[in-house]
């Protein structure tokens, strides 16, 4: 026998898979056209169909009909109307918007705020009988029937209904995550075509039963895409035209009205000729149904288009805000809230698709103190390779009302609120701006403001400059020194011996709070830390952790911490003790209106309100003429306290100071790689021969802002701690040098005071013998306060 030639198989494989896939389409469209039949038999014995209507008879007859009718019936006819993702607002203290997180640029409105002639254009150029049929439009289904089965395309006759569901059911299925269902809800060819046209009569009938025309009108108008990333009529008017819908004239409603159809090509923004056409054509529909005059429609098509194009309040995005730092520091912290959502991920798809309104606490006008201060002194990008940043909080709230820094925006990462620089609420090592945390426990064991500390007299040098050498005897335990000596020198000479706490504070004298801390315990002063709410940038992980236990970290400020936490800090004692976490955020609204439960941390009494008196007390003395801020005093004699702080190199420098209405924290120094000391450099005018220290820049730029939001506002004074805070009960403390240690702590405590015994090898008297005190012998300490009893081993 002759084989077969591979030509004429493969020709054979082919004419085989063409009559399969013939049979496949002959029995989808058996199937379409049994639909179709069932759905015009119902709709006629509903009465949808005027009873002369011809459709064609194949294969819309008796069994196929009935078996489409049951499958018809079946149908679901519920449209899923999901709540429509709309624009959040960010709004400052002002009322003025900082920006609008979107997904979809849409802002939903009632019915109300929707004009007439707005409505009327859309009816005239979609739908001229809206009002006057059902879902259906009974003068044109024969038609479309009938071109759709001979021809390769369907032909609409869609109601405005029709036109919402289609749509609405799109964007269900969208959000469901359902690719294939949103794909065949738009479908315009084959089999999913009919099938897709079916369903939505169905669902347009029912629709139809429970809405008003004004309702789908309404639904619709908010629903649509309008063009240049805006969705819903409200944006649009407002991103074309620059004021409300409800302001809407006769030639912007029916440009609007015209570009529905075809947004990506009658635009007015990118296509403003196509626009014009797409009007005129609007408004000739608009005349000859009898919507407008023929006059109002005439002058309309002679006037020329006139936009006025706005980018919503930064374009939806942070990178658009005027205040990008403190709009990703909103979205941020509105990632915590619960109510928002299970996850992270939920609440900020909730921040951009929700309509929440958010009350910052953002104050216009003290942002715009504080950042042209600090870049008229620190300038961006500066040849100095010098960068700043500055923070001011409420005091009694916790509420960050201004935040800047010397760096241009710029996103970095997959996170909406991840960017390249956040320097206030980085982490720097915070120099001598930590000696607030020794006061604060000093005040705590029960030191009284005119107290005193025993400067050590120098015994070493290190790199040419005279120090103390403390030692693990000096600092023993888990927040001790350890092994070696941690050398400690004073940017001036200070004499040794007694020197008041106040004095010690203003000069900034490292070896006497070296000797407090000692004496008060490291440990009990690095839970102060906490206790304040500081805490140290964790480079690892990016969180945060407790302050280092190394003296220098406790007593210095070698470690690092943020300005915001600093600025808290201050607020804290401003507050008379009491600590309220920052935040960003007064308020935020549901779309509907409704508040949403915030997860806000209660404020609360962390200090006493004479502990705190008595440490502002004592860093106003920063301020006099001998102290590291003396030309940072505030005009008008208004009442402050402050800190300078430096750290080795200059790297780091700072000034943190308050007033009772206004904490401000100033950093200034490397914010990137460049570990150069900061000396020997111009920086926006100003020459720093020497080293830069905290009273250099950080101060000035903290004065100039605080004097420029303090004003108009009362002056007013810190409240003077009470008589025993500050000077004690009267009771001085004995003299008990070459007693025992027993006979010397009940002396002590016999006088009225707490006792803590500490060991050290020195002093000129014998082993078992007291050789001092802290506070010294013939200080004035109240009763029931802490003294420390020194005993040689």
């Amino acid at each position: 026998m002759r084989g077969k030639s591979p030509g004429a198989d493969a020709s054979a494989k082919k004419q085989a898979r063409k009559k399969s896939d013939g049979g496949r389409q002959r029995s989808a469209m058996g199937s379409v056209l049994s639909l179709l039949g069932a759905f015009v038999a119902t709709s006629m014995a509903l009465g949808l169909l005027f009873a002369g209507l011809l459709i064609p008879a194949t294969g819309l007859a008796g069994a196929s009909v009935k078996g489409g009718v049951k499958e018809f019936d079946d149908m679901s006819g519920t449209l899923t109307e999901n709540a429509l993702s709309q624009q959040s607002k960010l709004l400052a203290k002002d009322g003025s918007v900082i920006a609008t997180p979107y997904d979809e640029n849409r802002i939903v409105v009632p019915s109300s705020a929707i004009p007439k002639v707005m409505k009327d254009a859309q009816v005239a150029i979609e739908d001229e009988r809206f009002y006057d049929h059902g879902a259906l439009d009974q003068r044109g289904i024969l038609r479309a029937v009938a071109a759709n089965l001979v021809s390769s395309s369907t032909q609409g006759a869609s109601t405005l209904t029709q036109q919402y569901v289609k749509v609405a059911a799109q964007r269900a299925a969208i959000e469901s995550g359902d690719k294939e269902e949103a794909k065949k809800a738009v479908a315009q060819h084959g089999t999913d075509a009919y099938v897709r046209k079916i369903k939505q009569l169905k669902m347009a009938v029912e629709l139809e039963k429970t809405h008003t025309k004004d309702q789908i009108l309404t639904s619709y108008l908010n629903l649509v895409f309008f063009g240049d990333g805006t969705y819903g009529i409200e944006a649009a008017s407002q991103h074309y035209f620059g004021h409300p819908a409800k302001d809407l004239t006769l030639p912007e409603a029916a440009t609007l009205a015209g570009v529905v159809n075809l947004p990506g090509s009658t635009d007015p923004v990118h296509n403003p000729k196509a626009a014009v056409k797409r009007r005129n054509i609007v408004l000739e529909k608009m005349i000859k149904q009898g919507r407008v005059s023929k006059a109002d429609g005439e002058k309309a098509i002679a006037s020329p288009l006139q936009t006025h194009v706005t980018n919503i309040a930064g374009g939806g995005g942070c990178q658009g805000s005027k205040y990008p730092y403190f709009c990703d520091y909103v979205t941020d912290w509105v990632a915590d809230q619960p109510a928002l959502g299970a996850n992270r991920k939920e609440r900020l798809a909730k921040l951009k698709t929700g309509g929440l309104t958010i009350q910052t606490s953002l104050d216009p006008k003290k942002m715009s103190a504080l950042d042209s201060n600090l870049k008229k002194r620190v300038p961006v990008g500066n040849g100095a390779d010098v960068q700043a940043a500055g923070v001011i909080i409420e005091p009694g709230t916790g509420l960050v009302q201004a935040m800047s820094q010397n760096a241009k925006y710029d996103v970095a990462g997959s996170n909406h609120f991840s960017t390249s620089v956040d320097w206030v609420r980085s982490g720097f090592p915070i120099g001598s701006t930590a000696k607030i945390f020794a006061i604060v426990e000093a005040m705590r064991q029960g030191r009284a403001v005119d107290s005193t500390v025993n400067v050590p007299a120098m015994n070493g040098t290190k790199d040419g400059r005279p120090v103390y050498n403390f030692t693990s005897k000096t600092f023993p335990g888990q927040c001790g020194q350890g092994a070696g000596n941690w050398s400690v020198g004073n940017d001036h000479p200070v004499p040794s011996g007694p020197m008041s706490l106040s004095k010690a504070t203003a000069e900034s004298v490292n070896t006497a709070f070296g000797a407090l801390v000692a004496s008060l315990g490291p440990c009990k002063v690095r839970d102060t830390f906490k206790l304040m709410g500081v805490q140290a940038r964790d480079l690892k992980t990016g969180g945060w952790r407790d302050i280092r236990r190394d003296p220098s970290s406790i007593v210095l400020g070698s470690d690092s911490s943020s300005p915001m936490m600093m600025a808290n800090a201050f607020a804290t004692v401003a507050a008379d003790g009491k600590y309220c976490a920052p935040r960003p955020v007064v308020s935020i609204k549901q779309a509907n209106g409704k508040p949403v439960a915030l997860k806000v941390e209660p404020c609360k009494q962390v200090i006493s309100q004479q502990e705190a008196r008595g440490t502002a007390e004592i860093f106003t003395h920063v301020f006099d003429s001998d102290g590291t801020a003396s030309d940072a005093k505030l005009a008008d004699g208004r009442e402050a306290f402050g800190k300078t702080g430096t750290v080795d190199g200059s790297l780091h420098t700072w000034f943190v100071g308050s007033t009772k209405q206004l904490s401000t924290a100033v950093w200034v120094g490397r914010g990137f790689d460049n570990k150069n000391p900061i000396k020997n450099v111009s920086i926006g005018g100003k020459h720093i021969g020497t080293f830069l220290y905290g009273g250099d820049i950080a101060a000035p730029v903290w004065k100039a802002t605080m004097d420029t939001i303090s004003k108009g506002m009362p002056k007013a004074k810190l409240a003077e701690p009470d008589k025993a805070t500050k000077q004690g009960d009267e009771v001085s403390v004995p003299d008990v040098k070459g007693k025992s240690e027993a006979d010397a702590k009940s002396t002590l405590e016999k006088a009225g005071f707490l006792v803590t015994v500490s060991k050290q090898n020195s002093g000129d008297v014998s082993g078992g013998q007291a050789f001092k005190t802290d506070p010294a012998a013939g200080q004035k300490l109240g009763k029931g306060k802490k003294i420390t009893l020194y005993v040689k081993p």
